[in-house]
């Protein structure tokens, strides 16, 4: 149900664009103008661009925040879990497999990814789409980061790719807000991942990761099943479908987590 259309090839060919032709550090304006350049050869409509970067500055929160994070995952697995799963996301995260049995037994014929890990995967980022996705402007996020140079050529195809959505028109300039990292929606996902495994799952001819529940778990699968999945197989620490979850959070302690909180919501079903 994925979409190949012309946007949809916009959207490949803006990741397949090289991310460091704008050179990062020095002055913050011609480094928005210089990816403005870059976003217009890629195809992205001047309209899109105007409107994403008008009045764009520098969040030196998300740079503060982004030091503070980087390092190593401190806690154990088990303090981390204790944190995470109990009794009230397991009631509520089994509630929500049940009402949606139907769409997340389609979901599992075609992707082969079990309704347990995908509901585990959405009460951990989100609280099942009820918590915090973030309240951060992406496009000033991902601006911020690119044009640190720590992690350039990352956050400039994160901001190309940004600007595809709103090319999209998958959601709009308001809409487009989320964490300290760009990563946006009910499983947070970064915008890179958002046009490379974003589904239309419920037919309305957008992604929409904020609002369809079918696109989110849909989407979800997706990115599973894009890298490698092996549906039917277990996926506890040290099989091959542990490992593709690196690609949702190289963390184990993470993962682990994922792996025992959708354990427990299989068992209340």
């Amino acid at each position: 149900m994925t979409r190949l259309s012309l946007s949809g090839l916009l959207g490949l060919l803006l990741l397949a664009s090289p991310a460091h032709a704008a050179q990062c550090g020095g002055d913050f304006n011609a480094f928005v103008s210089s990816m403005s350049r870059e976003a217009a050869a890629a195809g992205v409509s001047r309209d899109t661009i105007a409107t994403a970067f008008a009045g764009v500055t520098q969040d030196q929160a998300v740079l503060a925040f982004d030091r503070r994070q980087r390092g190593t995952f401190r806690k154990t697995f088990e303090e981390y879990a204790a944190t995470r799963v109990s009794a009230r996301p397991i009631k509520r995260g089994v509630q929500l497999m049940q009402r949606h049995a139907a769409l997340l037994s389609r979901i599992e014929r075609q992707f082969g990814v079990p309704p347990h890990l995908i509901v585990a995967i959405w009460g951990l980022e989100t609280d099942f789409g009820s918590g915090d996705m973030g309240k951060l402007p992406v496009i000033r996020v991902v601006t911020t980061m690119a044009h640190d140079c720590r992690r350039t050529d990352l956050f400039q195809k994160e901001l190309l790719a940004a600007l595809q959505i709103l090319q999209r028109g998958d959601l709009q300039s308001s809409e487009l807000v989320g964490a300290y990292a760009g990563e946006l929606g009910q499983t947070q996902f970064l915008p890179s991942s958002y046009i490379k495994y974003g589904v239309d799952y419920d037919g309305n001819g957008h992604v929409d990761l904020r609002r369809s529940v079918p696109d989110v778990l849909a989407s979800t699968a997706n990115l599973l099943k894009v890298n490698g999945w092996r549906a039917g197989a277990p996926f506890t620490e040290g099989t091959p479908n542990f490992e593709v979850m690196r690609e949702w959070n190289r963390s184990v302690v993470y993962r682990k987590t994922i792996a025992y909180f959708a354990e427990r919501l299989e068992q209340g079903r």
